[in-house]
């Protein structure tokens, strides 16, 4: 049986398991830019990850030794395939990959320890990101020729504030926000602006020829808001995305509701998102069926493909946006602890419904992060409040800027899943 075999012979098992599939992968590799079979073949491979295993188990040291033997004879062997005449190849030179069967074997050699000394999942990480650097390659490349060097700078930036001023911030309450501290506030940011980076980066480098459909969803994880103000227009200067318009601004704010799901659930707050479950899952399950509903109805008339729709060029990691967002938070954070103490649960209702005019994220946030102003109850209905009011002014939004009928089911439905949730809030 299998549980009788001893530990090291199934580690040493997996380790020449994953070395051969790196092996696999790197002929596929190979085969998909018609190269020649070369160094590290699948068998080289396995080979080299058994050896490592075995160095590292033995004592004396003898896998630094075995690291420098394989790392100088990788090194001749880059020389000779780069430069088969004696001479330096040109920087101008397109030698593709070449390196990469080299990295490929060094990260076979280090499958033995991580097997040995490293928990399964970062084992199953690292074998993720080598296949992925393998097979993904026309991706990666066209990612990489898309990419400017601006949004480096702006993503070095996001990476400072989240990992380097996040854990910087104080755990002390700022003054007169018992409840709140500087890391709640810091933590709401990096939250929100990681989650929208998302569908900037889908939006704009992995699909930047999205159809209006595909728009809908991916600018949903950044912002519906942008999605219904931008597809409004552009619908009134071509037929063809007028027709998509109104389905793709319901998905849009499908994904809306699924985000801040995850961003209250990734804060810690589980029981507000278990609450939030019912009255979301049927509002999203409605609006799934009236967004198949006005696709249907567009595709009765004829027109070509819609051109790619774009979201516009604005960076939502740029640093001035995350210091609005956290004022923004504070501010909710403070106007919702005087509305409770001065004029009770129905000011806060009422709130809600106005914040829906607004941005609604930071307000969900801060009142999630302040469970003791107001009751576990009334926070799950003011956040349904707030994003269905959001939905219905975003509607609004795109009926005013396309002056189109097609709009009118979209701000009708919202309409309804209002009333719906006033009523289900006890409100009506």
């Amino acid at each position: 049986m299998t549980a009788g075999l001893p530990p090291l012979l199934l580690e040493f098992a997996a380790t020449v398991v994953l070395a051969f599939v790196l092996g696999l992968e790197l002929h596929s590799y190979r085969r998909a830019q018609d190269e020649g079979v070369g160094f590290g073949t699948t068998r080289t491979l396995t080979l080299i990850g058994a050896v490592g295993f075995v160095l590292w188990v033995l004592p004396g040291g003898l896998y630094v030794a075995g690291w420098a033997a394989l790392t100088l004879w990788l090194a001749v062997d880059f020389w000779r395939r780069t430069a088969p005449d004696g001479k330096p190849v040109s920087a101008s030179a397109d030698n593709g990959g070449a390196l990469l069967p080299s990295v490929i074997a060094l990260l076979a050699f280090l499958l033995g320890p991580l097997v040995l000394t490293q928990a399964n999942w970062f084992v199953a990480a690292v074998m993720v990101v080598g296949i992925l650097m393998l097979g993904e390659k026309p991706l990666i490349r066209r990612v990489s020729d898309a990419f400017p060097s601006s949004e480096g700078v702006t993503l070095a930036k996001f990476l400072i504030i989240a990992g380097l001023v996040l854990p910087l911030m104080p755990a002390s309450a700022l003054p007169g926000l018992p409840e709140l501290t500087y890391q709640k506030v810091w933590l709401a940011v990096v939250a929100i602006s990681s989650l929208s980076y998302l569908g900037y980066i889908a939006h704009r480098y992995l699909w930047p020829k999205a159809g209006t459909l595909v728009t809908g969803l991916i600018g949903g994880l950044y912002s519906s808001t942008a999605v219904a103000i931008v597809l409004a227009r552009e619908s009134r200067k071509d037929p063809a995305i007028a027709v998509q318009a109104s389905a793709s601004i319901v998905l849009a704010i499908i994904v809306m509701y699924l985000r801040l799901l995850a961003l209250i659930a990734l804060l810690g707050h589980l029981g507000v998102a278990r609450a939030l479950l019912l009255p979301y899952g049927v509002i999203v399950v409605g609006s799934g069926v009236a967004a198949a509903l006005l696709w249907r109805a567009g595709q009765r008339t004829p027109v070509r493909s819609p051109a790619p729709v774009k979201l516009g060029p604005h960076n939502p990691l740029d640093l001035p946006i995350a210091l609005l967002f956290g004022g923004l938070f504070v501010a909710f954070a403070a106007v919702t602890l005087f509305v409770t103490a001065h004029f009770g649960s129905g000011a806060i209702k009422l709130l809600s419904l106005l914040v829906g005019f607004t941005d609604i994220n930071p307000f969900i946030l801060s009142l999630v992060s302040q469970p003791a102003a107001i009751s576990h109850q009334l926070m799950v209905d003011a956040i349904l409040i707030a994003s269905v009011s959001n939905n219905l002014v975003n509607s609004c939004y795109a009926l005013i800027l396309a002056r189109q009928r097609a709009m009118l089911p979209v701000v009708a439905w919202f309409a309804l899943c209002l009333i719906a949730a006033l009523f289900y809030t006890g409100w009506l």
